[in-house]
């Protein structure tokens, strides 16, 4: 499946290493006008920077792939105005190295989705893992920031930040510790931690629809996430029940309360390195998932406002 949402609907298409990048938005009122300073900062972002640093002095090899990552609007937007149509675009791949990955053909990479995909498929894009490539996600931050720009009209806000790297939880250790990884040709896992304010009571329904169900799924559909938690998420252990329910909680029963809401995201080590495989590789991929997490994040958010408004 390529698509999400319901009354929002995004689809995702492209490979790592083919034409473009794109996507397909339905759902999207006419007459907003489309922020594009927003949705630059944001691809800017994703290419991988910490603060004011570039990704290319930390979080990727010195050789890292640079995309000019500019958007097509091929339907759906007029001078920058939404039509109410189908909105699509593209990013072009404009600096592809499809020739790298020609020994990819007959082998299969550990920690990748390489075996799996020609085993469910039959054929497969071994082109620098296609589909499963996280070049993939440029398209989800175009659709994330477009949704971003609906919900704050309602005064929902979405921010998320790289908390961890490793075990390293102080900010000021982050540098010297992703140049340390990438001097020995490795990589390492992270923690991106996500708020949303201003979401009001009675987002989300009970049982199968629960909001915090719907987050944990978009989270975990982004490559290499491996676990989500909101509020207490599993330091909850720690707590007795009568210390517990004195807590305020974001989400009750799988419904909005009206709190901020808090919940957490942790990406594996890359499991392509310098090591073993030639290339560019990103020694910390959490890096560029922090606009990744807001996009999905939005994007869910402003489906179930949708949702709740029929």
């Amino acid at each position: 499946m390529n698509t999400i949402g319901t009354t929002f609907r995004f689809t995702s298409f492209g490979e790592s290493h083919g034409h473009a990048i794109g996507g397909v938005l339905d759902g999207v009122p006419a007459g907003i006008r489309i922020d594009l300073e927003m949705i630059r900062e944001a691809l800017a972002r994703r290419a991988g920077r910490i603060g004011s640093v570039e990704d290319s002095s930390i979080g990727t090899s010195p050789r890292a792939r640079r995309e000019s990552d500019e958007v097509e609007w091929l339907s759906g937007v007029l001078d920058g105005v939404t039509l109410g149509t189908p909105i699509a675009f593209i990013i072009r791949n404009t600096d592809a190295r499809p020739e790298d990955y020609l020994w990819l053909q007959d082998s299969y990479r550990p920690g990748h989705a390489d075996w799996v995909y020609q085993q469910k498929y039959g054929i497969r894009d071994y082109r620098g893992g296609g589909r499963a490539s996280a070049r993939e996600t440029v398209s989800r931050v175009v659709a994330g920031e477009i949704a971003r720009k609906l919900l704050l009209e309602h005064r929902i806000e979405v921010h998320a930040t790289l908390t961890q790297i490793g075990e390293e939880e102080d900010p000021t250790r982050f540098e010297p510790l992703l140049k340390e990884v990438q001097q020995a040709g490795d990589s390492i896992g992270g923690i991106v931690s996500c708020t949303i304010t201003g979401l009001g009571v009675g987002v989300g329904e009970p049982i199968f629809d629960k909001l915090s169900a719907r987050l944990a799924a978009a989270m975990l559909s982004i490559n290499g996430c491996k676990g989500f938690d909101y509020d207490l998420g599993f330091e909850s252990l720690h707590y007795r029940g009568s210390a517990y329910i004195e807590r305020k909680e974001s989400i009750s029963g799988g419904i909005s309360t009206g709190e901020p809401i808090r919940f957490r995201a942790v990406f594996k080590p890359a499991a392509t390195i310098a090591q073993r495989y030639k290339g560019r590789h990103d020694v910390c991929i959490a890096i560029r998932a922090v606009p990744v997490v807001e996009a999905m994040t939005n994007l869910v958010l402003i489906d179930m406002l949708y949702e709740s408004a029929q």
